[in-house]
Parts: structure tokens; C-alpha cells; sequence
């Protein structure tokens, strides 16, 4: 079957970044907007964690967002709810810092922009862990447009993460399209090559990767935006 959609992960695939350093900026700023309002930093980020496993075991019963407030709230009572408008104001001003630690690539614009010249449909399959002002912060400090992608993944409109097989299915439903047509790009072999297991092609960026088993990946197309071109102009 011939590619008609591409599916692109975010961090470390179109913002090249190093992502322990970036979860470590990320939480010195939020702590230090958050410290004058009654949060000790420690029992903040480990409550963080626990927002993040919780959106990570989502079994699809409740919207990631729900999952990580209903877990944050938990620890810290229902003030942390009336402080959600903090949070945001956080992610509109504050989290612009982080970009800092984040690269920049500009050939990822012009790949994206060369893939929709060829006929062909995008969507932002980045984990949704994070609400959509930052979501579309980050595509913004990758150079990219929000509007290249049809679908956008956050954790305001997913019931499930990555590696699971029902994020991707429900990515592809909400598209109309099938696993056989889709081809996912990303960084991560456990999070995204796993997409090959429903029957996707998948491409792997090798620059900044993150493989935590050491799995063998010689058997991924792989390589730079000029080499994912070449590779989707044999697919279509």
C-alpha cells in the first residue's frame, strides 16, 4: 500500500534536545514558580512523576489531562486544582526559558513542508504528557507551524502514551486511515519504532536517540530530514 501519512514525534526528532536536560530545566522553573505558592520543590516533581505514570498507565477511561490532575490532587488535596491557572500562566511564560537547552534544526520545517508539497497527510504524534500551550510552544521553538499537522497530540485530547498500540490507533481513527498507509518518524526505539508492530513503517532519527534496552536497530531506514525524504519518495 502506498504512504499517504506521516506521523512525526516532537522532542528529539523535530527539537533536537537532550532530554535528561531538558526534564532538568524544565522542573527548576516550574519549582521556582511554584515555591511561593505553598510547594515544597521535592514533594512537587515527585508528585510530577506520579501525574506522568499516571497518564502513562491510562487505560483510555479518562483523558490524560484528568489522569494527571486526579493523581497531582491526590498528593496535595484539591488547592492543587484551584491552582491550575498558575500552571498556565506557567506554560505561557516561564516554560519559554527551556527552550535554552532545546537545538534547533531548520531543515525540520523544510522537510515537513517538501512532505505536504507531495501529496501527503501529517499529523504530531508527540507523547501526550503535556498540556497543549506546551506542546505548541515546542513546535514553535522547533520552527515548525501547528498548522502542518492535522492532528496534535496532547494531553487534553489522548486517553493513552506511548509505547502503547492504542495511542497510534487512535491517531489513525481519528485520520480515517490505516496502519499500512502510515509511516512514524522518531527518536525513540521503544516509544516509536514500536509503531512498526501495527503494521506502520517507521524511520528512526539516530541523533538524538534514545535507546534504553539496546535493541538492535540496523534494521530501521534511518538518517538525517534529507535522507527521510529520499526515503518517503520511495514509499509513495
Amino acid at each position: 500500500m502506498k504512504l499517504t501519512t506521516v506521523l512525526f514525534d516532537l522532542d528529539g526528532t523535530l527539537l533536537p534536545m537532550d532530554e535528561n536536560l531538558f526534564i532538568k530545566v524544565y522542573f527548576k522553573n516550574l519549582a521556582a514558580r511554584l515555591i511561593p505558592h505553598g510547594y515544597d520543590p521535592e514533594k512537587l516533581i515527585a508528585a510530577i512523576w506520579e501525574g506522568t505514570h499516571a497518564m502513562m498507565k491510562n487505560d483510555g477511561s479518562k483523558p490524560n489531562e484528568a489522569a494527571f490532575w486526579d493523581s497531582f490532587c491526590a498528593r496535595f488535596g484539591e488547592k492543587a486544582r484551584r491552582d491550575e491557572p498558575i500552571f498556565e500562566d506557567f506554560y505561557k511564560n516561564e516554560f519559554g526559558r527551556v527552550r535554552e537547552v532545546c537545538e534547533y534544526d531548520s531543515a525540520a520545517n523544510k522537510a515537513i513542508k517538501e512532505i505536504k508539497a507531495m501529496g501527503l497527510r501529517t499529523a504530531l504524534a508527540t507523547n501526550p504528557l503535556f498540556p497543549r500551550i506546551a506542546t505548541l510552544s515546542r513546535i514553535e521553538w522547533a520552527g515548525c507551524d501547528k498548522d502542518d499537522f492535522e492532528v496534535i497530540t496532547t494531553y487534553e485530547n489522548s486517553r493513552y502514551c506511548k509505547p502503547s498500540r492504542e495511542y497510534y490507533l487512535e491517531i489513525l481513527k481519528e485520520m480515517g486511515v490505516c496502519p499500512e498507509e502510515c509511516l512514524m518518524v522518531g527518536n525513540n526505539v521503544d516509544e516509536d519504532m514500536i509503531a512498526k508492530n501495527l503494521g506502520m513503517r517507521v524511520f528512526l532519527f539516530p541523533r538524538c536517540i534514545i535507546n534504553k534496552d539496546n535493541a538492535d536497530i540496523s534494521a530501521f531506514p534511518q538518517g538525517s530530514f534529507s535522507e527521510l525524504i529520499s526515503y518517503i519518495k520511495t514509499q509513495i
